[in-house]
């Protein structure tokens, strides 16, 4: 039971990691002419195009822009995930939710820009074989318990992205305080902090949500990839594809389907963790989703995301050595606003 409880807190921290991480949290922008045929459409949709992109249809990074107010996302995910270790099936179920506010800066002497990532509300369940651990940081009074101080933490995160006007992000500020004060609640974590957290990591984990912006106007379909990689903990190589899908019919909004595939491979450093991962086997099935572009706002107005996770890891803890099964099913959703989230929900407490 040791075991499975120290594995799904691992599995916990590499969830924030990519949660909290400019990968699901959807940025804006980019540049593109989408492509238009004049003598299909009529006066009536020219204008309803030009009320909703004054641009006439090219799609415009504004959200990141000096200029344009802070705006918030609200993270929703949920996991459920099956671990079977020396012949003992547990079940841990995860609900998680982060308020994110995004605050746009000056730009930098060589014209990138500038943008601040600040959590500002948690809301987290977790049920690990039927032994329940919650935090809601919009509750007024907080029930403790053994990961209480972890939750309260994760409102320190602040990170600064410096982002050129091609999409890539040149540096992220911020992840080696936070590293510190997280890895003070709990210190054997810190080697795994220092992976999944640094500055490197952060920029690969930037690349997916990036991926989402047509390379070209002429463009319909395009794939790319990425590894990212966590030390102790391996690597995870992503394909990914993407599909201009046109208007949403529902939101009116620019919709780009994504389908994508995940493979694991071991690592090839020890670090310094309680255990060891000797060999590996995940992949990652069945991933798919959709993002929706808002070409007025300049930024996504949603993304979703679907996947499951299938394999195993073989492990080695003080010399012990065991199988982990797992099999785990993640929804994500993200959606972005231009007032607080919180104010709402407080409001229906």
């Amino acid at each position: 039971m040791r075991l499975c409880r120290w594995f799904g807190t691992l599995v916990l921290l590499v969830g924030f990691a990519v949660l909290v991480s400019p990968n699901l949290s959807v940025l804006a922008g980019g540049k593109d002419k989408a492509k238009t045929n004049a003598q299909d459409k009529d006066k009536a949709d020219k204008q309803k195009q030009t009320k909703e992109d004054p641009k006439g249809g090219e799609w415009t990074w504004l959200a990141f822009d000096e200029k344009s107010k802070e705006y918030y996302q609200t993270l929703k995910t949920e996991t459920t995930q099956k671990m079977k270790v020396m012949g003992m099936e547990v079940t841990q179920v995860q609900n998680q939710t982060f308020f994110i506010k995004w605050t746009p800066k000056p730009k930098d002497k060589d014209g990138n820009w500038v943008v601040t990532q600040k959590i500002v509300g948690v809301i987290m369940k977790i049920d690990i074989g039927g032994n329940t651990i919650a935090y809601d940081s919009t509750a007024g009074v907080q029930q403790q318990n053994p990961m209480t101080e972890f939750f309260k933490t994760l409102l320190d995160l602040e990170l600064t992205f410096t982002i050129d006007k091609d999409m890539n992000v040149k540096k992220i500020e911020g992840n080696d305080d936070f590293i510190k004060k997280l890895s003070k609640t709990n210190p054997q974590m810190e080697p795994l902090l220092k992976s999944i957290l640094s500055e490197d990591a952060l920029k690969k984990m930037t690349e997916p949500t990036l991926f989402a912006f047509p390379p070209a106007a002429s463009k319909t379909t395009w794939p790319r990839s990425s590894t990212l990689t966590l030390g102790p903990i391996g690597s995870y190589k992503t394909d990914y594809s993407f599909t201009r899908g046109g208007k949403d019919k529902e939101s009116g909004k620019e919709k780009i389907e994504i389908k994508q595939s995940m493979v694991y491979s071991k690592p090839t450093e020890k670090g310094k963790l309680p255990f060891v991962i000797d060999d590996g086997e995940l992949s990652g099935k069945d991933g798919s989703g959709y993002a929706l572009f808002n070409p007025a706002k300049g930024r996504f107005d949603k993304y979703v995301m679907k996947m499951k996770l299938e394999g195993n890891l073989k492990i080695d803890i003080g010399g012990m050595k065991t199988t982990v099964e797992l099999s785990q099913d993640q929804d994500a959703t993200v959606e972005s606003s231009d007032t607080n989230p919180i104010d709402a929900l407080s409001k229906k407490k």
